[in-house]
């Protein structure tokens, strides 16, 4: 599923942003859907939301179960991709999915490597209700 959702965000990113800086998000689903969005450009930074945010209002409509989440960037065509982790906010909305959600983690040596979402939030704090990620 890895390289399907890699395969997925590579194919968007090229046809979202042929020339210039840009970055999106590949989700997967449990019945093996792939979804995909973009952080859309705005005027006001206020309104501005996370690469993830489409794919998850997507999944959330068709009413499934994200299980592995990409996020790549490119500053420019002849720039290397760089795997995103996701941020505070959108690791929240995984969340909402479990904490066996495969998310895609930035590394130094910036390799494609997935870390269940309960790894990235030891201490989340559903453990004050007694369902810890």
């Amino acid at each position: 599923m890895e390289q399907q959702l890699l395969k997925a965000a590579l194919d968007l990113l090229s046809s979202r942003y042929p020339t210039s800086s840009g970055g999106v998000a590949a989700l997967a689903t449990e019945s093996g859907k792939i979804l995909t969005s973009i952080a859309p450009e705005v005027k006001n930074d206020a309104l501005s939301v996370c690469m993830e945010m489409g794919a998850c209002l997507e999944a959330h409509k068709i009413n499934e179960k994200i299980t592995h989440s990409l996020c790549i960037y490119q500053e420019s065509r002849n720039s290397p991709i760089l795997f995103l982790t996701p941020c505070g906010i959108c690791q929240e909305r995984l969340a909402h999915w479990g904490g066996d959600v495969k998310v895609a983690v930035s590394t130094s040596d910036n390799i494609l490597l997935f870390k269940p979402l309960r790894e990235l939030m030891p201490y989340h704090w559903s453990i004050v209700n007694g369902v810890a990620l």
